[in-house]
């Protein structure tokens, strides 16, 4: 294999949300399982500098780096598929491209020249994609997806770059992918290639002619099928691959191959590796598949009607129910209907209860009154940010017997037990201003935090501004409450927990964005185990219940 980088680029067409993420990072471990250092990249054409000050109904999760970058939520899948941790060169958006730009034309960076698109922002964006493949150690494959829609205003200038990018770096170095959409009408009982044929069409008007097609259906392609999209969109047959819907996001890199999407990549970019190791993925799809015990855990949440706010919970809930041959079965719980109705009515039949992170105080008290649920019943708990926040706050309230609340949601508070760092109260903007991305963790010995570890230092992803106020954990650790992980260079709570609680415990930190499919996160691990546990007690007592009215 030659030492110089290969790119790929995967755009889509026809409709938004078919998948061109899960297609990427399928690819991307396909290549990783035939030992290339592969690296991917999300290109999101809208201004807004990065997804941080979005709303989570308007964008789903953000998902923030080691080095404290607010991203798209594809990088999750990318890093769960390739298990490699990325960067803030990982994510490039509009608004990042046009910032440099424009404080680069301020301070007289162009030397009078007339600043326009081609070729001063599509120049910025190349050198972003070649940024990407600079990530840690030298890189075999960048894979870029292209947001958006083929055809969309504000993803031209992208299109325009990658066009380019053939051009700089040689035929052999670049592959366009490109995801479509291939229908079933219904009433027609008919399958139709025309969305395909006219998104193929766009690209091509502006100069990129894909490689191979990843036709989104959800049925299978027949061989004529497969030759008609092949003649009319210019593309080889076999390099028409079927991106038939799956029963899990695990399943698509096996479908993929089977297909022969990675062989074709692999011939097309002349690069000299051997076939994939796919052992262990088969090994862990084929688990999800044949799993037949179950839990229910119930996600009390503020975002619950657009669970994309909660992505990388719900993924590292199928990495932990595998590592405990389990099927985890989500409740989504609306926080507020808790405050309307009280917890049992929602939360009577789960054997787990996770409170996740979330801004603003609409539904804080219906979370709180959740964490006093899963607390005084025995309920296996995890606290996730703002999570442990209420569960500071239930226990300074019921246990302490404290007039108590965060800062952040009554500043009147008598007894603020979450309280703003002090560097945060000068902050005025909004984006990017938080404690951001990964801090070390010390934890003490002979905890549940450490028995879930194995060990006594960790590093954990952050996105808060509010923390422990430590001049409460004296009479919080003297009613019982213990202060299991702590970052020692500020000296702030990063994990506590209830001895004495089948499974209570909670961090400041995110631990949902280090969960990998062969790596559950302990956390996870832990609370799936102990509802696992809960769910057998239960239906051993019924059992026997059962058993003495007969």
């Amino acid at each position: 294999m030659g030492e110089k980088t290969k790119y790929i680029f995967v755009t889509g067409g026809v409709v938004s949300s078919l998948g061109k993420g899960i297609a990427s990072a399928s690819l991307g471990l396909l290549l990783k399982q035939r030992g290339l250092r592969v690296v991917l990249q999300k290109f999101d054409p809208y201004l807004n500098v990065d997804p941080g000050t979005m709303s989570p109904f308007q964008h789903g999760e953000v998902f923030v780096t080691d080095d404290g970058a607010e991203t798209d939520l594809d990088l999750g899948h990318y890093e769960r598929f390739i298990d490699r941790n990325l960067s803030q060169r990982s994510n490039v958006t509009t608004g990042q491209v046009y910032e440099a730009i424009i404080t680069r034309e301020r301070e007289g960076g162009y030397l009078g020249k007339t600043v326009q698109v081609v070729p001063h922002v599509t120049d910025e964006i190349k050198k972003r994609i070649r940024l990407a493949a600079e990530n840690g150690d030298d890189v075999d494959v960048v894979i870029t997806e292209v947001g958006g829609t083929t055809g969309d205003i504000e993803g031209l200038p992208f299109l325009e770059a990658i066009r380019q990018m053939r051009l700089d770096q040689g035929r052999d170095n670049v592959l366009y992918i490109h995801l479509t959409l291939v229908p079933y009408i219904k009433t027609a009982h008919e399958i139709k290639t025309k969305p395909t044929q006219h998104s193929v069409k766009g690209l091509r008007e502006i100069g990129i002619q894909p490689d191979i097609l990843l036709c989104r259906c959800d049925r299978s392609l027949s061989k004529e099928l497969k030759a008609k999209i092949a003649l009319f969109c210019n593309v080889e047959e076999r390099s028409v691959i079927e991106a038939i819907d799956a029963e899990s996001i695990y399943h698509v890199p096996l479908q993929f191959h089977k297909e022969g999407l990675d062989d074709i990549v692999v011939e097309r970019l002349r690069l000299d590796v051997g076939p994939p190791d796919l052992a262990e993925w088969e090994a862990m799809v084929n688990k999800i598949f044949s799993m037949t015990e179950s839990v229910d855990i119930a996600v009390v949440g503020k975002y619950i009607q657009i669970v994309d706010a909660y992505k990388s919970i719900i993924e590292s809930f199928t990495h932990a129910g595998v590592a405990n041959d389990v099927h985890v079965n989500l409740k989504w719980v609306d926080a507020e209907k808790i405050e309307q109705d009280g917890p049992a009515l929602w939360l009577e039949h789960a054997d787990g209860v996770l409170v996740p992170g979330g801004f603003g105080d609409r539904g804080t008290e219906g979370k709180i009154t959740a964490v006093r649920y899963a607390r005084e019943n025995g309920v296996p708990f995890l606290g996730i940010c703002l999570g442990l926040q209420m569960a500071v706050v239930e226990f300074a309230r019921t246990v302490c017997g404290l007039d108590a609340n965060s800062s952040e949601f009554d500043p009147d508070v008598e007894h603020p037990v979450i309280d703003l760092m002090l560097e945060q109260r000068s902050k005025s903007k909004m984006g990017g201003t938080m404690r951001l991305g990964a801090y070390p963790c010390v934890i003490r010995e002979g905890t549940l935090a450490h028995r879930l570890y194995g060990e006594t230092e960790i590093s954990e992803r952050h996105r808060h501004r509010y923390e422990v106020n430590n001049d409460y954990r004296e009479i919080l650790g003297g009613n019982g409450m213990v202060f299991s992980g702590i970052y020692l260079e500020q000296d702030l709570v990063e994990i506590i927990e209830l001895p004495g609680h089948p499974y209570f415990i909670a961090g400041q930190f995110h631990p949902e964005l280090k969960s990998r499919p062969m790596r559950p996160h302990p956390l996870f691990r832990g609370l799936v185990g102990a509802a696992k546990d809960l769910r057998r007690a239960r239906s051993h007592g019924a059992t026997a219940a059962a058993g003495r009215e007969g």
